[in-house]
């Protein structure tokens, strides 16, 4: 697992293309989603090259490539809460089905698992997790939320944003990575949506789920929102 250091705060950790974050916090660490199955070791070698306490375990979604090593790294860590968005709870648990109000949208049962945990509180947009705001970014999935650290703006978007070369919303088959558009999207016009309220957060650094983080990505956003501009 490649280990990555932004600004003062944020740790990046990839594996297999698909990144998860340590957030550093005066009481210790948050991590940000839990990667493939089998990264929990290294996850862990991180937080202690980092010299801190993992306190907090934040899913943005409940794909399987960020969910894949939330049991292990539960038990191995039982004192760090878990917090996870309250409507991707249920996709968490398995429950793939539509809620009332919401638009008829596509989940594959192949990017998805059942995870055996449950979490300790469910989170809203507008909530606080240490410094980072808990914002809506449904789209990718029904209940992703991002999360905006209130020291330093960076965004850590889910994949409402890609970032494997320049930054694309995840509604676009970009031939480099198109498996998020063709295989995980949920609702492209919902996906759109977010992405236009994540770019007017005027975030300062973006860390996607996958690709390299992007500094200042303002421009790189706008871009990427016209190319997708009526193709919602």
């Amino acid at each position: 697992m490649r280990v990555t250091q932004h600004g003062s705060y944020l740790i990046q950790l990839t594996r297999f293309v698909t990144n998860c974050y340590l957030v550093r916090e005066d009481d210790g660490l948050t991590l940000v989603d839990c990667s493939w199955p089998g990264s929990a070791n290294a996850i862990l070698r991180a937080a202690e090259t980092a010299a801190a306490p993992i306190r907090r375990i934040v899913l943005t979604h409940a794909h399987h490539d960020h969910t894949g090593s939330v049991e292990p790294l539960r038990t191995r860590v039982p004192e760090a809460e878990l917090l996870v968005g309250a409507r991707e709870s249920r996709l968490l648990a398995g429950d793939l089905s539509t809620l009332g109000g919401e638009p008829e949208g596509r989940l594959r049962a192949s990017v998805y698992r059942a995870r055996g945990v449950s979490p300790d509180a469910l989170l809203e947009s507008g909530d606080r997790v240490g410094s980072l705001r808990v914002v809506d970014a449904k789209g990718h999935t029904p209940g992703q939320i991002a999360l905006l650290d209130t020291r330093d703006a960076t965004l850590i978007c889910g994949d409402a944003y890609l970032t494997v070369g320049k930054p694309f919303v995840c509604t676009e088959a970009v031939p480099r990575f198109p498996v998020p558009a063709l295989l995980g999207l949920w609702h492209r016009s919902s996906a759109v949506a977010s992405a236009r309220a994540l770019r007017a957060l005027e975030p300062a650094r973006l860390a996607s789920g996958h690709g390299s983080v992007a500094e200042a990505p303002g421009p790189a956003m706008d871009e990427a929102l016209a190319r997708v501009a009526g193709l919602s």
